[in-house]
């Protein structure tokens, strides 16, 4: 089975072939446009997509070397995301379907990253816990069976992701900043600042992390280097990577905290990790150091993975296709669909 994915639920623009279950093609592109305005603006996502959309599918299919007459079947997100960037996509799969006569299946954005780590040779077992972890999501799920989820707890505020991107801004590191922030990390002393640790109550496996966010503003402040203008003080490099090091160590101990505290109770001996924060160093490390105490298997994408991509879409489309399910013309873009 050749299936197609497509992915433009927020600002990249990604176009994947899968034959057989096996990745053999994933195009991204990544708007740029975006930097200049600290974040992305839904509008000039959605025209991006428009103009990007045809040529990144056409390069999905060239690099894969097959012809487009050999696709036996359309997966593409149609939520959650910004509503204009998912209509984009999900109107071109229903019409590429439609003019070869193959099925389409609509495929939740979540659920993506969710199997992302399906792409790998390696594959983990039901039943496992996923922490998906990203800009928009901080979530941890139980995954008992294919498409058989419990949802654990999710952040109650800004997600992991959104909380290192707003922090990354008020440093002055521009958008996204959250690759920037954690390069920085690498090099600084997490006991710097103590920032806080938001664990709620003891068996929540809720997140929230707009507490530390506010915390790094008033350190700032207090000192006088925030709001960045011509007046305010600058913080020097090693100040800059101190900080980025105690911001980005109060939001790891939370997610490995309550993450390992989710494996423990449930039981499960695998554990995956997905989302545009799985990239994140100190994240990847600490997991697997945890893992390996444990016992329990981890699992995190390939870098190529972690964000938002087609391959992700195409392998939750191919496992959908196999089971017979697809999707009717009616379906519609949903901009706060659940896992």
């Amino acid at each position: 089975m050749i299936v197609l994915g497509i992915e433009t639920s927020c600002d990249e623009t990604s176009a994947a072939i899968l034959i057989d279950g096996k990745v053999k093609s994933n195009i991204i592109s990544s708007q740029i446009i975006h930097q200049r305005y600290g974040g992305v603006v839904p509008e000039l996502a959605s025209r991006a997509h428009q103009k990007l959309i045809i040529p990144v599918v056409e390069k999905a299919i060239i690099d894969a070397g097959i012809n487009k007459t050999q696709i036996d079947g359309v997966a593409v997100t149609y939520g959650p995301g910004l509503i204009g960037a998912l209509l984009v996509g999900l109107n071109f799969a229903k019409a590429f379907a439609y003019g070869l006569k193959i099925p389409f299946v609509g495929v939740n954005h979540m659920q993506a990253h969710l199997y992302s780590n399906f792409i790998g040779k390696e594959k983990p077992e039901y039943p496992f816990v996923c922490l998906i972890v990203s800009g928009g999501h901080t979530q941890l799920v139980l995954v008992k069976e294919p498409f058989n989820h419990e949802l654990l707890g999710e952040t109650l505020d800004d997600a992991a992701g959104e909380a290192y991107d707003k922090v990354a801004k008020m440093l002055g590191l521009g958008f996204p900043g959250g690759p920037q922030l954690d390069k920085l990390a690498q090099i600084g002393d997490s006991n710097f600042v103590k920032f806080p640790r938001s664990y709620l109550s003891e068996d929540s496996f809720e997140f929230s992390f707009s507490g530390i966010k506010t915390s790094v503003l008033y350190w700032l402040k207090n000192r006088g280097y925030y709001p960045i203008n011509e007046n305010s003080k600058k913080l020097d490099v090693q100040q800059l990577s101190d900080l980025c090091a105690s911001f980005q160590a109060a939001v790891v101990d939370v997610l490995v905290e309550k993450t390992m505290r989710a494996v423990e109770k449930y039981r499960v001996k695998h554990l995956t990790v997905s989302g545009g924060v799985s990239a994140n160093s100190e994240l990847r490390k600490r997991l697997l150091a945890a893992g390996n105490k444990s016992g329990v298997k981890v699992f995190i994408p390939d870098l190529e993975y972690c964000t938002d991509n087609g391959a992700m879409v195409a392998v939750v489309g191919w496992m959908l296709l196999e089971r017979g399910v697809t999707s009717n013309y009616e379906i519609g873009a949903v901009a706060n669909l659940s896992i």
